[in-house]
């Protein structure tokens, strides 16, 4: 396993322009493609689009990329159970919603 990356570039957070591959996604993750296919099974990371069952026909989104990404970051540096890393993670994505929706509302 590599050292974690720190950075992303900036293609891989547009959604309507990343499409990326399993195994691109497991390089993102420094991570292998069966640590991703295991998060996938276990439902904590998703497909965004599919027309198989085929792992090479997978594609992932930019969001999916930073989630991966944050959940290797929580198992490897912490030791973290894959499931506490997920919730981790849902629980930093909802704190960055609620941070957006309030300086919405603070900018009307």
């Amino acid at each position: 396993m590599s050292a974690y990356p720190t950075t992303l570039p900036a293609e891989l957070l547009d959604d309507d322009r990343a499409a990326l591959t399993l195994e691109a996604l497991a390089r993102a993750c420094c991570m292998d493609a069966d640590w991703v296919t295991a998060r996938l099974q276990e439902g904590l990371l998703h497909v965004s689009a599919t027309d198989s069952d085929d792992p090479t026909a997978w594609r992932f989104s930019g969001a999916t990329v930073v989630r991966a990404r944050r959940i290797a970051h929580l198992e490897v540096t912490f030791d973290a159970d894959p499931h506490l890393a997920a919730l981790t993670a849902d629980l930093i994505e909802e704190v960055t919603t609620l941070r957006q929706q309030l300086r919405h509302l603070k900018s009307r």
